[in-house]
């Protein structure tokens, strides 16, 4: 996504096009910039994860005066951005992946209080269909399933990065074993543990490790067959579960092949998108990702915003 400011610079936000500014919103492997991408402007702790993650060094670069980041809410380090035109003084608000609701740790995104004349703004679950419950609701049903299946090892999926480290939390709130996380999720846990103050007081996963009933590993989802996850699938004393948005559908956890499912999300869900739209009040709202089409559908006829839902190939502003 590129915004051209009347100056001339153009603004680059979780994509490959060349620009004067680069914004990188959090380190998710589909928002990010590419190798080599030169100097970016992002959070210390995205730089970090980044640089974990992927294996590769990133530059950050100076924050540019007409830019503002703001905490997105969605997981660590993860940051919406507020662009100044010089020019103009036209302000875009590029949301990122983002999240209004505090969950452990994080902080929810809390729309700014600047005048703003353009949201761009992601759509991940932008239909009425997924209106997510409360938070404390789902955490207390994660907490029954987790003690009615005490005398099982417990194996819960969630993204390496953000749904991993509640789950440990979570986990270790559950009055049950120990518990475990493979490679990639410890990986990500030092990272976070170097910048914020929070600590996960769990176990890495390896080939010697011996569970047993009441232990919890917290995994990326898709281990393969050989890998230690692998194996321990075969256990018969081995339930499962996966936390996701889209575990709003009760077909969720059937089509990925889980025991359970769990509608734990680190996205705004569809009310609390539109209320984001009605904080930020812009001139104008940019959909992508997900339900973009809908979403803008619904703004322009229940809530009367100009709209444009952005489409395949369409990267700048100036597409329309």
């Amino acid at each position: 996504m590129t915004v051209d400011l009347a100056s001339g610079d153009r603004v680059v936000f979780d994509g490959t096009a060349p620009g004067e500014v680069r914004v990188l919103s959090h380190a998710h492997a589909d928002h990010q910039v590419g190798r080599n991408a030169g100097p970016v402007v992002c959070s210390p702790l995205t730089a970090a994860l980044v640089e974990t993650r992927q294996n590769t060094s990133i530059e950050v670069a100076d924050q540019p005066a007409n830019v503002d980041l703001l905490n997105a809410g969605h997981v660590a380090g993860s940051r919406a951005a507020l662009v100044t035109d010089p020019d103009t003084g036209r302000r875009y608000l590029y949301t990122g992946d983002v999240c209004p609701r505090d969950r452990f740790y994080l902080d929810g995104f809390d729309p700014p209080d600047a005048d703003v004349d353009v949201l761009i703004l992601e759509t991940t679950y932008g239909t009425p269909d997924y209106r997510l419950p409360p938070t404390d609701e789902v955490l207390d049903e994660i907490h029954d399933w987790l003690a009615d299946t005490r005398d099982r090892i417990a194996v819960t999926y969630g993204y390496s990065l953000g749904r991993a480290q509640k789950l440990q939390r979570i986990a270790a709130d559950a009055d049950r074993g120990r518990v475990f996380v493979t490679d990639t999720v410890a990986d990500v846990n030092a990272v976070i543990e170097a910048h914020l103050d929070v600590s996960f007081d769990v176990e890495r996963l390896d080939d010697d490790s011996n569970l047993r009933p009441g232990d919890v590993l917290v995994s990326p989802a898709g281990a393969a067959r050989g890998s230690a996850v692998g194996r321990l699938l075969d256990r018969e004393d081995v339930v499962t579960a996966g936390f996701s948005g889209w575990a709003i559908d009760r077909s969720f956890r059937f089509r990925r092949g889980y025991d359970a499912g769990f509608p734990l999300s680190d996205h705004a869900d569809f009310d609390e998108l539109v209320g984001i739209v009605r904080a930020v009040d812009p001139d104008r709202v940019y959909t992508h990702h997900g339900f973009a089409e809908a979403f803008a559908s619904h703004l322009t006829t229940e809530h009367g915003y100009e709209t444009r839902a952005l489409r395949k190939h369409q990267a700048t502003l100036a597409d329309f």
